[in-house]
């Protein structure tokens, strides 16, 4: 019997993949909305839509820096019609910082394509006096455990600058971590917490408008945005904590159909308007092949493990 059924799923799947998709394509968001991931799936959505010809519905699924997102759609029905937008915690980072995690990102996740590369940006509230990065350190040295810091939660991108920064500065400031891109803004905006790593793709009218101090970027090299902000890694040589986001279906999602999730993703991120709108915001479309993605994401889980394990990070 078991054999049967197998024989009739392979001979089913290539005529789905053929029909794919003939319903619309949910598009998980393991974050809240109003956060850079959403802000890139919800820009990138329609486009796919079109190219698909179906309608693609953006779904916040937040909580634990986005491994609950990605865990329920690791154990999705793997037909296509439930992909995600994964981010650098919940697939790079999150197995490093919880041994018990319920899901292997290359085990049970089939890349699709890296959709776009990210730089954060070093801000403070405008009470915090630092100008630069080597003011900002001078204060931690003088007062451990003084300042503080936002992320996005356990795990995230902004949790990982954070604690690069510590361990490369050699100083103490306090981790606090929120549900989420935008709870971890507001935060830093009101004065709650003293600084944050903010993704360029929300934080730069804030910047603009004086209402945050930006002192530099997370990148390896400068900002095509703000090209006069230095890098971190001019105070700190070494210093890179870059983000990026990702395409990703269920491991056993039909070939074609991640074939076809690919090319079709590929040209909604390099379509003009697509570029324009993230290159204003600071951020880089990339579209490359899943074999590509796949490799990529396998050097970032070993470089992250690094610096859990040195930092003796934990997941909550």
């Amino acid at each position: 019997m078991k054999k049967l059924i197998l024989l009739l799923l392979l001979i089913t799947l290539p005529v789905a993949a053929q029909q794919y998709p003939s319903k619309p394509v949910r598009l998980v968001v393991p974050f809240p909305p109003g956060g850079p991931t959403d802000v890139v799936s919800r820009l990138v959505a329609p486009k796919l839509a079109e190219l698909l010809g179906q309608q693609v519905v953006v779904e916040n699924r937040g909580g634990s820096g986005g491994m609950i997102g990605t865990e329920q759609v690791a154990k999705a029905v793997p037909d296509g019609y439930t992909i995600i937008m994964g981010t650098i915690g919940g697939l790079a980072v999150a197995k490093s910082l919880n041994p018990r995690l319920g899901y292997d990102t290359l085990r049970d996740l089939a890349p699709i394509t890296q959709s776009v590369s990210v730089t954060s940006i070093l801000v403070v509230h405008p009470s915090v006096p630092a100008k630069n990065v080597r003011e900002l350190l001078a204060i931690a040295k003088s007062s451990p455990g003084k300042l503080n810091y936002a992320s996005s939660g356990n795990g995230t991108v902004t949790h990982l600058a954070g604690e690069l920064l510590k361990l490369l500065g050699k100083v103490s400031i306090v981790h606090v971590p929120y549900k989420g891109g935008a709870p971890a803004l507001a935060a830093m905006m009101s004065g709650e917490v003293d600084m944050s790593y903010e993704n360029s793709l929300i934080i730069t009218p804030h910047i603009r408008s004086g209402r945050v101090r930006a002192l530099a970027v997370t990148g390896a090299t400068r900002s095509k945005l703000l090209p006069d902000l230095p890098t971190i890694a001019e105070t700190l040589p070494g210093y890179n904590a870059s983000g990026w986001y990702g395409l990703l279906a269920p491991a056993a999602t039909p070939k074609p159909i991640i074939a076809r999730l690919h090319v079709e993703a590929a040209k909604a991120l390099h379509s003009p308007d697509i570029v324009a709108k993230l290159s204003s915001q600071g951020a880089e479309p990339v579209g490359n092949t899943p074999e590509e993605f796949t490799a990529f994401i396998r050097s970032e889980i070993s470089k992250w493990a690094n610096l859990v394990k040195a930092a003796k990070m934990r997941a909550d």
